[in-house]
């Protein structure tokens, strides 16, 4: 039986999704299930919309430099996900990364990024099939 581990989690922080025609998709978000705008950052083509404590995050991938995420086959193919993130508490990063080596995962750098609360620390890491979680610690003011 594995020991304690430093990973405890708390909720689904935001999921990503990659889409050809953002506004349709952005359209169905907003207008039928009520989700609003939280954030764009037109130039990578990311929108973030409020779905309740959680995000929604959206990729244009009609922007050249998303065309190349490593999930591909874009949407119409197999995975149009990019990554889901969840919420760790507490979140101690060392001991993230230790745990996580010495189970074979080999953990992206701890790096400051938005996520439902606002920016913090998180890190990704590969599950077994190749889909990418995020671990994400608490807003840094």
């Amino acid at each position: 039986m594995p020991g304690p581990t430093p990973i405890r989690i708390r909720e689904i922080d935001h999921v990503v999704l990659r889409t050809h025609d953002m506004q349709r998709l952005l359209t169905f978000y907003r207008d039928v299930l009520g989700c609003a705008i939280e954030r764009t950052q037109p130039e990578i083509g990311l929108t973030q919309l409020r779905a309740g404590r959680s995000l929604i995050d959206l990729i244009d991938l009609s922007l050249p430099r998303n065309r190349s995420l490593k999930t591909d086959p874009a949407p119409g193919g197999a995975r149009n996900m990019d990554h889901y993130c969840v919420r760790v508490e507490p979140f101690d990063a060392a001991a993230i990364v230790a745990h996580l080596r010495e189970h074979g995962c080999e953990p992206g750098a701890v790096a400051s990024r938005y996520g439902a609360e606002g920016a913090g620390p998180s890190i990704y890491v590969d599950d077994p099939d190749g889909n990418t979680v995020e671990l994400k610690g608490p807003p840094v003011s």
